[in-house]
């Protein structure tokens, strides 16, 4: 997998950064979400649902619920978070194979499906910036291979990932 690393200083940089991934994203699209509670994976999610929706609609976490499906201008987005997951057979059940024929999937600690999710992804690695400030984070973001060609339009600043 093709990787960066970014900086995101604050929550108008995470944002931005979303709005610029929902420019990319396409029908067939697996995005994972990972990094430790709080670290802002729903609130990416919610940015990047709201900009290809081109309104401030409601995007409640869908960490009781699953799932949660938007059907938005030019493409149906499906928000799964997994933490509550059960075991990683328990995924077959979420209908996400289906999510993807019908548009694109960002799926919230992914790994609790084990194996059972597409190796070919957009992963992205949320962890808090040590020096940063409160809303400060760092970014890893790792490239399938359908995602190499659209991984330069992504980060303003971009540096390789060690």
């Amino acid at each position: 997998m093709t990787a960066v690393r970014l900086a995101l200083p604050d929550l108008a940089a995470t944002r931005a950064l979303a709005r610029r991934l929902a420019r990319c994203l396409r029908r067939g699209d697996l995005v994972t979400l990972e990094g430790e509670l709080g670290v802002g994976k729903t609130a990416f999610a919610r940015a990047l649902i709201q900009s290809l929706a081109g309104a401030e609609i409601e995007v409640p976490s869908p960490s009781f619920t699953l799932v949660q499906r938007y059907e938005l201008p030019g493409l149906t987005v499906t928000h799964a978070d997994l933490y509550r997951l059960g075991a990683p057979e328990d995924l077959q059940e979420l209908d996400l194979e289906e999510a993807l024929e019908a548009g694109a999937v960002l799926v919230e600690w992914p790994e609790r499906a084990g194996a059972m999710l597409p190796a070919d992804r957009l992963r992205l690695r949320f962890s808090f910036a040590p020096d940063g400030g409160e809303e400060a984070r760092e970014l890893v973001i790792e490239a399938g291979p359908s995602w190499r060609d659209r991984l330069p339009a992504l980060p303003a600043e971009r540096t390789d990932a060690r």
